[in-house]
């Protein structure tokens, strides 16, 4: 069960998710973005590993908005699936921290802000 006290930063995925509140991670079926390795087919993954973000929130060089890195075929079918809005947590992210954002994840029982 999450709580604050538990947050961890290292369950904010690369492109704005909140892993703590998944079910395959709470069920032990992912390790979450960061330690996922079966992970390589992720371009937002790969280009923050690359570029030592921890989270496409750190990118200095384009919005998330525009970034075709992150605007692909996968994260729009995530999106529309889960509804949810990456580039307005990255979003968020970017203006609050990642400890607010597990805070209000946690407190909506969410893994992203909602669409």
């Amino acid at each position: 069960m999450n709580t604050l006290s538990q947050a961890n930063l290292q369950l904010v995925s690369k492109c704005g998710l909140y892993c703590g509140n998944c079910k395959k991670y709470m069920s032990n079926k992912c390790g979450g973005c960061e330690a996922n390795e079966k992970a390589s087919w992720c371009k937002v993954r790969a280009c923050c590993m690359e570029n030592g973000y921890d989270s496409c929130a750190d990118c200095t060089t384009t919005n998330p908005r525009e970034c075709k890195k992150f605007n692909n075929f996968i994260s729009s079918f995530f999106e529309l699936f889960f509804r949810s809005d990456r580039k307005a947590s990255i979003e968020f992210i970017r203006e609050n921290g990642r400890k607010s954002f597990i805070h209000l994840m946690i407190d909506e029982k969410r893994m992203a802000i909602k669409k």
